[in-house]
């Protein structure tokens, strides 16, 4: 996130409920899609497009080897929970 337009960032996240549930989870900790569709009764296809959505934006990343297929472990980066905290603290939700 970068300083001169970090609302980009928390508007990209809020426009979509499954961003929202998915940082939400991983701002608690890493997590692999399937716990995270457990734990948010999102459906696992919502969460990993919500991933894939969040990772190209540079707010959470793959912690395991890219060539892993089973066992994905997600968290959130620096940026993600920036975005996060502030989402949390303008009552954005």
């Amino acid at each position: 996130m970068t300083e001169s337009d970090p609302w980009d960032e928390v508007s990209y996240v809020i426009s979509s409920r499954y961003r929202v549930e998915t940082l939400r989870r991983l701002a608690e900790g890493p997590a692999t899609p399937s716990l995270i569709a457990d734990e948010t009764e999102l459906s696992i296809a919502h969460v990993s497009r919500a991933l894939q959505e969040l990772r190209d934006a540079g707010l959470v990343t793959l912690l395991v080897s890219e060539d892993r297929r089973k066992g994905r472990v997600y968290g959130i980066t620096d940026p993600g929970l920036d975005v996060w905290t502030t989402i949390e603290t303008e009552n954005m939700l």
